[in-house]
């Protein structure tokens, strides 16, 4: 809305009339809007300290969730490496032994490769309907196949399950037609399928194999399932998957081709390192951002509007930044699971008694290695259940800030709620000013009005006497 207010001096009066006006506005609302203005500014600074606060303690909290998927928190005591990637892939646990281990893998574990006999119609053979039974290790699927099925429809009925049952199906079209090609994601020696069916060409007997010359013949396709064969420093070892988890203890193998690797297993101390590095560089940031929000500053100079020295910042007084602190300082000193490993200062991990932060000393952590405490770190942050490693403890402590409809929340709900106030007051004030200003500008100028009329005949009255005095002295 314009300003009713005329800046030039009045016609009548000669006074000021638009400096007069904005002079007593202002006046009027110096004290409200310098609460509001003031009020303002510190919800604004509360606000950002919220946030602040809430964004370093989010990204600790999700580097602590196992579920996350993060590598950086895995503290992983042993760590096993293949010679030979392209041939064996291996990972080790907290139980494992440090060793070199040879690995000699004559065979994969394969799957089971299945085909019918050969239809002409490609995809859009016409199958007959009838009853069509899966058989895999002993577990058998049936399936109805209705009028009007064609071989696709039927690959569809089939792989509508292959979430449950493990087995797919497909089409492949060879020189004598097209057949329903059924393969599985189980290996293993006796993994073979088979099916039996009213519908010819449909049944595929046990240990038969596809003759690819003939368009009746119906089988295994290439080799039958086989197991995995292979020798660990000599001994051999026969698996069902190309996943082996318990024939080397604490270790996991996956074997992807045949051939001879070396697994070397070793104390993970550069990946405990970065682990503890991670937990230590997250926890570090809580506690600046606490300091950040919380501590004022303290200046050789005073404030030129207040002539303080001190700056309060964002939360400084408030007691939520202290409360987090304490709450995560104490699960730091708190004992967990039993073990030769209980607290973070047998890793070498101090606090600094100037500023909160944690530190790493490198010789301290060296030594709880050379202790054989590698294994028992896991143990500490990751615990024996859900509740007593310090992961778990130290999540729990922040929960109460962090989680949906926690202290944040409600904190920032608050603080948005006295802002929104603070607003509509500032609205309000605005119109007040409005209406005053053009309240007075109006009585301001009927004033002038009325002193340019007294003016006016002031001086008809003059003029007349000086007309009278005139004709008198002629």
């Amino acid at each position: 809305m314009a300003s009713p207010i005329t800046p030039a001096t009045g016609l009548g009066s000669g006074l000021a009339i638009g400096d007069i006006v904005t002079a007593l506005v202002n006046s009027d609302k110096l004290a409200k809007q310098t609460q509001i203005t003031t009020q303002t500014k510190l919800v604004t600074s509360k606000l950002s300290g919220v946030g602040t606060l809430q964004s370093a303690m989010d990204a600790f909290q999700s580097l602590m969730k196992p579920d996350t998927g993060t590598s950086k928190l895995q503290f992983a005591g042993y760590a096993a490496k293949s010679s030979d990637e392209t041939k064996l892939k291996v990972t080790s646990d907290n139980t494992a032994v440090p060793g070199n281990y040879t690995v000699n893998v004559t065979e994969i574990a394969t799957s089971s490769s299945v085909a019918t006999a050969a239809f002409d119609g490609g995809a859009a053979s016409a199958i007959p309907s009838g009853n069509l039974s899966i058989t895999q290790n002993g577990i058998s699927k049936s399936y109805v196949i209705p009028e009007g099925s064609t071989l696709a429809s039927v690959v569809k009925q089939i792989n509508a399950d292959t979430a449950t049952t493990n087995i797919s199906a497909n089409i492949i079209t060879d020189d004598n037609g097209s057949r329903l090609v059924l393969g599985s994601t189980a290996t293993g020696a006796g993994s073979d399928i088979t099916t039996s069916s009213d519908i010819t060409g449909f049944t595929i007997a046990a240990n038969t194999a596809l003759a690819t010359g003939s368009k009746t013949s119906a089988g295994y396709i290439g080799t039958q399932a086989a197991s995995a064969q292979l020798t660990i420093n000599g001994l051999p070892v026969t698996s069902k998957s190309n996943t082996i988890d318990k024939a080397l203890g604490g270790m996991s193998m996956t074997l992807l081709t045949a051939g001879t690797s070396t697994v070397n297993i070793s104390t993970n101390t550069d990946g405990l390192k970065a682990s503890l590095q991670s937990f230590i560089d997250a926890y570090n940031t809580v506690v600046k951002a606490i300091s950040t929000v919380s501590k004022a500053t303290v200046s050789q100079t005073p404030d030129a509007k207040t002539g303080s020295t001190v700056t309060p910042a964002a939360l400084t007084g408030d007691s939520m930044p202290r409360s987090i602190l304490s709450a995560m300082r104490n699960e730091l000193v708190t004992t967990g699971a039993a073990g030769d490993l209980s607290v973070l200062s047998q890793l070498g991990i101090s606090t600094s008694q100037s500023d909160g932060t944690l530190s790493l000393d490198n010789v301290k952590f060296t030594a709880a290695m050379d202790k054989g405490l590698a294994g028992n770190v896991q143990q500490l942050f990751s615990g024996t259940d859900t509740k007593n490693g310090l992961l778990a403890r130290m999540g729990a402590a922040i929960a109460p800030y962090t989680q949906t409809g926690g202290i944040f929340d409600t904190r920032t709900s608050s603080l948005n709620n006295q802002k929104n106030d603070l607003s509509d007051q500032q609205t309000a004030l605005n119109l007040r000013v409005t209406t005053l200003t053009a309240t007075l500008t109006a009585k301001y100028n009927a004033m002038d009005l009325l002193v340019g009329q007294l003016k006016a005949s002031a001086s008809s009255v003059t003029s007349f006497f000086d007309s009278l005095n005139a004709s008198k002295s002629g």
